[in-house]
């Protein structure tokens, strides 16, 4: 079936008409209610400056349940320490703009142009995306965000600008999440990075049944804040 070009007032298609390497459409507006159309649907936009956007669903789709955590050692050694502070939704744009701006291994340019960038910050402010964030003092260094859909997550994009940020902050999420009744972390693609966090490659169409199953789930109505404590983030597996 060929991928259709979408006007920016037609629908997204089904996610299971997905074409070869998972692009479901081409094109179409980056809205806020788009956008949440298309997470709904298991569905989420990948593409660089310069293209139209390009809405994709993997076959496999990585995903983690958050009480399948997995943390080695040598982070639970980090954790313990407690070397970062750590905070919900204090600095949403600041973690989206770091996440575009810091290089990543095998990565060449970033996916996070400046229209998602505006689009994403409007979803924050109506309350539908949130990011963790590790503080070293004053200093932001390391973080994520990601969409709530539901009593699913769906992460976006993480950044570190000192060793073991992000992963703190991945850990304080996976925890949070499990204990306000989240039932899955949408990963989106593989990577050995989240694959040693416990995360596994499901199949698509049992990824869908699970987004459907959830995504109406009351998981999480007020501010996001954390209420853990810092021993709480090391009890995990």
């Amino acid at each position: 079936m060929p991928v259709p070009f979408l006007s920016d007032d037609m629908p997204l298609p089904p996610a299971e008409q997905a074409g070869r390497g998972g692009l479901v459409a081409v094109g179409g507006a980056l809205t806020p209610k788009r956008l949440l159309e298309a997470y709904r649907g298991g569905i989420f936009p990948w593409y660089q400056e310069g293209q139209p956007v390009l809405w994709h669903s993997p076959d496999p789709r990585m995903v983690l349940r958050p009480g399948d955590l997995s943390v080695n050692r040598s982070l639970r050694k980090v954790l313990r320490r407690s070397p970062f502070e750590l905070r919900m939704d204090t600095a949403f744009e600041e973690v989206i703009r770091a996440c575009a701006r810091i290089p990543r291994d095998g990565q060449d340019g970033t996916w996070i142009t400046p229209e998602m960038i505006d689009a994403y910050l409007e979803l924050h402010r109506l309350g539908h995306v949130h990011s963790v964030e590790a503080w070293d003092g004053d200093q932001l260094v390391g973080g994520l965000y990601g969409v709530a859909i539901g009593a699913v997550f769906c992460g976006e994009s993480m950044f570190a600008r000192e060793s073991d940020a992000s992963k703190v902050a991945f850990v304080c999420l996976a925890r949070q999440l499990e204990r306000w009744g989240f039932r899955l972390i949408d990963c989106q693609v593989y990577t050995e990075h989240l694959e040693r966090f416990g995360a596994v490659e499901i199949r698509r169409a049992d990824f869908l049944a699970s987004l459907a199953q959830y995504r109406d789930v009351k998981a999480r109505n007020s501010a996001w804040e954390i209420d853990l404590a810092p021993k709480e983030f090391v009890e995990a597996k």
